[in-house]
């Protein structure tokens, strides 16, 4: 397997703000109520001690990329949720080193319980997951007509401004009103 030009690290940090941000308590995007704050992380831990914080990211994820894919489930196009496979499956290979460093996660993990729920761009940036340049781009991200999803421009090319611009790109919904960011994939 080719490693992969998407730092995976910051790719799991921006689907954890994203997750956490869309829950029913912030964003109302998907059915998770604060399963990335602290109810969930009080719910886990008794059974994942070490990991629980791991096993709320898994379940929100899940949701999340369930109701995106109901929204909006263009063929031949990536979400936040759905890289392309490689990219995807050296994620999920990372996915041991991740829970064998648990503890070095805690303090990103403990800044999503009390995320605030009113500004994801402002938040992503707060988090140094998104440069200036990423945010001039969001600018000129467009809700399609029917207002379910924001086309990012061109194709996906697997830079990290396209993994930035499908995170940022669900700014552009409103609390309730998820719309879902995608990029075409240069092989259709």
């Amino acid at each position: 397997m080719t490693s992969s030009a998407i730092d995976l690290d910051r790719l799991l940090k921006l689907r954890l703000v994203v997750a956490r941000f869309g829950e029913m308590d912030l964003a109302k995007w998907w059915n998770t109520k604060g399963q990335l704050g602290r109810l969930g992380a009080a719910t886990l831990r008794r059974g994942f001690p070490r990991t629980h914080r791991f096993a709320q990211a898994r379940a929100v994820f899940a949701v999340a990329a369930h109701r995106c894919a109901e929204v909006f489930d263009h063929p031949g196009s990536l979400t936040l949720w759905r890289l392309p496979e490689a990219t995807e499956e050296e994620f999920e290979a990372r996915w041991e080193q991740w829970l064998d460093n648990a503890t070095d996660w805690a303090p990103f993990f403990a800044k999503l319980e009390t995320l605030p729920g009113s500004d994801l761009v402002a938040t992503l940036r707060g988090s140094d997951l998104v440069t200036d340049n990423d945010v001039a781009a969001y600018g000129k991200l467009r809700r399609s007509a029917e207002g379910r999803a924001v086309p990012l421009p061109g194709v996906y090319a697997g830079t990290e401004q396209d993994v930035a611009l499908l995170a940022l790109g669900f700014a552009r919904g409103e609390p309730g009103a998820l719309a879902v960011p995608y990029a075409k994939r240069a092989d259709e």
